[in-house]
């Protein structure tokens, strides 16, 4: 079941196992990975040198593999603001996949489902949510995928 982006908040009680949603696009640009390499350090040439790059497999410039974590996380939870009362901490991330490598000028998109619910065993505000994560571009093609993790509140007597 896709839902629409709550404009509330979602607590912990809130979500269900399958239930799931897609997210708006973006697109990456040149600005974009030329900022990553610069906050990062990684100025590896396959993403800043167009002559490099034209050696490779890819025939171009890529972005970072994280660019594309990244941008997935950045397009779900604090785009939308579903968890801005309710997430404890990000728990982290389990098996994160690089498919397919991200172009220039390639808008993206998320697709993101809810996979486990558990309460916590030994603190009953609150419990771990699993989410099944895929970042898609042109066509619907997935270039990542994995699974994230939040600790949300459970939702408190007196939120509505």
């Amino acid at each position: 079941m896709t839902a629409p982006i709550p404009s509330h908040d979602l607590y912990f009680d809130d979500l269900a196992v399958g239930t799931s949603w897609v997210t708006t696009s973006r697109t990456v640009t040149e600005a974009d990975v030329g900022a990553f390499a610069g906050l990062t350090g990684d100025r590896f040439p396959l993403h800043t040198s167009e002559e490099f790059a034209r050696r490779t497999p890819f025939g171009t410039r890529v972005a970072h593999g994280l660019v594309g974590l990244t941008f997935a996380m950045g397009l779900m939870w604090p785009r939308t603001g579903q968890f801005d009362r309710s997430s404890i901490a990000f728990l982290g991330v389990k098996d994160w996949n690089f498919l397919q490598p991200i172009a220039f000028g390639e808008s993206i998109h998320v697709e993101y489902e809810v996979v486990t619910h558990r309460a916590s065993r030994t603190k009953k505000d609150r419990g771990i949510v699993e989410f099944d994560v895929r970042l898609l571009g042109a066509d619907d093609v997935v270039l990542q995928r994995g699974t994230l993790a939040l600790l949300l509140a459970r939702r408190p007597a007196d939120a509505s």
